[in-house]
């Protein structure tokens, strides 16, 4: 990781300071030429490789809603919206099981 000026640095830093002491700093290295391929600089990648992993893990089952929303560092409703996003249903129910509890509803 690089910084271009001084007060990048600063906010990095102070932003460190920041984090929760019931959160764990992952490092992932990642090769330079993949930002300018995604257009992305490394900040913003990292915003939207939480909130990829995130939505992955909500649509294998491994996460609930809630979770998802605070591994990709949203609020629920933002995270609801970015599922939708996503074309992923926030409802945990499959079109089976809804159309068999319409079925019985009857």
């Amino acid at each position: 990781m690089y910084f271009e000026t001084k007060q990048e640095l600063v906010e990095f830093w102070y932003n460190c300071k920041l984090i929760k002491n019931d959160m764990t700093r992952v490092a992932v290295e990642i090769p330079d030429s993949v930002f300018p391929a995604l257009q992305l600089d490394p900040k913003e990648f990292a915003k939207e490789m939480r909130l990829s992993a995130a939505i992955n893990w909500y649509e294998l089952g491994r996460v609930s809603q809630g979770k998802g929303a605070e591994v990709a560092n949203l609020s629920r409703a933002e995270f609801i919206k970015a599922l939708s996003e996503a074309k992923l249903s926030p409802f945990d129910i499959s079109k089976e099981d809804l159309l068999e509890e319409l079925h019985d509803s009857d």
